[in-house]
């Protein structure tokens, strides 16, 4: 059997999936757009000048040709696994219909935040991680996954009480502040890192502000490789989650916790509705975080029966999505 994944994998997760594809045998192979640059300076610039006086970004017009390029020489799958369409064009998912007995989507975003208007009908199977988008476009319901392997809270040795990293995010950021100077006043231990290019706006306001410098947040512009993210979580008695705005799926926070024995300390509601939800090991964060308290972080995690923690993992995902 022969399984292409095509999408823009940021933060390398969408790479496990292929790599637990090709541990079953199957000819499985990933198109990564994100992977896909300029190749110099000049390319980078004219690109910036097209965008702002020509209102065209040739980047992501040669991001399409990449992909049909890269079909081009794969030829012929039985199956195509597309990750959030939005960033295709409406053209390349159909030119990628014509490589493929079955092609379907898994959308890891909420329809709101990234709208796929006139897409859709292209796919033979939509996977969503969305109630909302579940309930109002009949949508299959599926969340992420858990791609890492067991590791036992008996065999760590924590020093942290919580740790995150996020992506940059004007309106989810915008809750670290007042979170971090509660946790402070708490004295708690943790560490916050915030990842993206717009993140230098945050870093001259801290030099501007000498009172938040104590505060354990910190800002970069590259992404840090998982396997050091992995390194931090092991470190941490705790996970932080924080939402989009308007989103209501599990993020992958909540699985990496899972894999790693970790509690879960977020503002998303929604995760009471799932079998793995234990307050012991999962705390619902009050809009004004009067709730959070260190009692929570001085008690064992619970661990999860067998049964519901092998239904999250990325083998039953991948078992699930492509039928096998």
């Amino acid at each position: 059997m022969k399984i292409c994944l095509i999408s823009f994998d940021f933060w390398n997760y969408d790479y496990h999936i292929v790599e637990k594809l090709l541990q079953k045998g199957i000819d499985a192979h990933h198109i990564n757009v994100g992977a896909f640059s300029h190749r110099n300076f000049k390319e980078r610039l004219i690109n910036t000048f097209s965008k702002v006086v020509l209102q065209k970004n040739l980047k992501h017009e040669k991001r399409q040709e990449f992909i049909r390029k890269s079909l081009e020489k794969l030829g012929h799958q039985d199956q195509i696994l597309i990750l959030n369409p939005d960033t295709l064009d409406k053209e390349t998912i159909a030119f990628a219909r014509q490589y493929t007995d079955r092609l379907i989507t898994y959308l890891y975003d909420n329809i709101e935040r990234c709208p796929v208007d006139g897409k859709l009908d292209l796919f033979d199977k939509i996977f969503s991680f969305d109630n909302k988008d579940v309930a109002k476009f009949g949508f299959e319901k599926l969340t992420n996954y858990n791609y890492l392997e067991y590791l036992p809270q008996e065999k760590q040795n924590p020093k942290l009480d919580l740790f995150y990293i996020t992506s940059f995010d004007k309106n989810r950021n915008i809750i670290l502040l007042p979170l971090a100077k509660q946790l402070d006043t708490l004295s708690l231990k943790f560490q916050i890192y915030v990842v993206g290019k717009k993140t230098w706006k945050y870093k001259i306001k801290y030099i501007f502000m000498p009172h938040l410098q104590n505060i354990s947040v910190k800002f970069r512009r590259k992404v840090i490789p998982n396997k050091i993210i992995n390194n931090y979580y092991k470190n941490s008695k705790a996970i932080l989650d924080l939402m989009r705005v308007g989103q209501i799926g599990l993020s992958f926070r909540i699985f990496e916790a899972m894999a790693m024995e970790k509690k879960i300390v977020t503002n998303n509601p929604e995760i009471r509705n799932y079998n793995f939800y234990n307050p012991e090991n999962i705390l619902i964060l009050e809009d004004d975080f009067s709730n959070l308290n260190r009692h929570f972080f001085e008690t064992p995690y619970k661990k999860l029966p067998k049964d519901i923690y092998d239904y999250y993992t990325l083998e039953n995902w991948v078992d699930r999505v492509f039928d096998l």
